[in-house]
Parts: structure tokens; C-alpha cells; sequence
């Protein structure tokens, strides 16, 4: 009898074993499952903040280009009917003109854009904060206005447009374009174009 019982001990260490080396194979898949699931999280996380990183830039590009689009408006609102309509060069303007040709997606880069200093952002190449608190702006919004004709009532009838920067530059800078037609109601509409 004492075989017996040694025969059947061995039996139940044998069926042990088995088992052991089975849990091991599926705890390190599940080890294997886990830490890809992780990878994948981490890995959205990152392009969570990439997007929320971008939506802010283009924001930021978006605002100081309609601040510059309604300085443009209300400078033009200023001038009334001493505005002169001229023909621009193709070159950055120190002051703020009309020029004959309306702007376009194909001519944009070869007509003068004057550039606009917003109050309150900080132009700089490098990225980071700038000494207000605010983050640095790639360049200062430019403004580019245009006569369009007049009206079938005879006023002057404008194109304004601007186009704002985020903070960071190079090809992956947000910039931001915006137009408005603006008009003038003038009180002699045989005085437009008078200086």
C-alpha cells in the first residue's frame, strides 16, 4: 500500500506542473494585452495634445487677424471721402493705403501688405512666453485694402483684408486670412476719390 500513495503523490505533482507552466504562458499574455493597450492610450494622449496645441494656434491666428481686419475697417471709416485710391507696389508698406487691385489667393504675396503692430502681443521668433504673460506672436498681423467700386447708391465700397499669425512658425505655423467689403456712406458721392 505505501506504493500506492507514493504513485498517486507523484500523479498530483505531475498535474501541478502542468498547470504552472499554463498560467505563466497566459499571464504574460495578458501582460503582452495590457501594455499594448497602454501603448495605445499614451499614444492618443500625445495627438490629443497635438490637436488641442494647433486649435489654439489657429485661434490665436484667427483673432489677431479679425483685430487687425476691424482696424482696417475703421481706418477706413476715418478717412471718409479724403481716402485716394493709388496703385500699390509690390513691396511692405510703412503706412496704410488703398490700392487699386483687390486682392486674391493668387496675388497676395506680390501686393504691399502693411503690418500692423496689435496692442498687446509680442512679436518674436522664439517660442515660450513673452514678458506680458502672453505667448509670442510669429509676426505682427498685415492688412491689405482695396477699392472695389461703388455702390449702386454711389458709395465707395472697400475690400479689406488681413491675415494674422499664431506663435509658432516655419511650415507648420498657423496663419490666418480674413476679408471683409466694407462701405462708406458718404453725404456727396461726387467726392470720392478726392484728397
Amino acid at each position: 500500500m505505501k506504493s500506492q500513495r507514493h504513485f498517486t503523490s507523484t500523479t498530483h505533482h505531475r498535474g501541478v506542473r502542468k498547470q504552472q507552466g499554463i498560467a505563466l504562458v497566459v499571464s504574460l499574455l495578458i501582460l503582452l494585452v495590457t501594455t499594448m493597450i497602454a501603448l495605445s492610450l499614451f499614444r492618443g494622449s500625445n495627438l490629443l495634445e497635438k490637436i488641442a496645441g494647433n486649435t489654439r494656434e489657429k485661434q490665436r491666428s484667427l483673432q489677431s487677424a479679425q483685430d487687425a481686419l476691424i482696424y482696417g475697417e475703421w481706418w477706413l471709416s476715418q478717412g471718409g471721402s479724403n481716402i485716394a485710391v493709388q496703385p500699390c507696389t509690390a513691396a511692405t508698406t510703412t503706412t496704410l493705403q488703398v490700392c487699386s487691385t483687390p486682392l486674391t489667393t493668387a496675388n497676395y504675396t506680390g501686393l504691399p501688405l502693411y503690418s500692423y503692430a496689435l496692442p498687446g502681443i509680442t512679436v518674436s521668433a522664439t517660442s515660450g512666453l513673452a514678458a506680458g504673460g502672453d505667448i509670442n506672436y510669429v509676426q505682427n498681423p498685415v492688412i491689405y485694402i482695396a477699392f472695389l467700386g461703388t455702390s449702386p447708391v454711389g458709395n465707395p465700397l472697400y475690400q479689406v483684408s488681413a491675415i494674422g499669425y499664431g506663435g509658432s512658425g516655419g511650415n507648420n505655423g498657423s496663419k490666418s486670412m480674413v476679408q471683409s467689403v466694407y462701405s462708406i456712406t458718404l453725404t456727396n458721392p461726387g467726392d470720392l476719390g478726392k484728397s
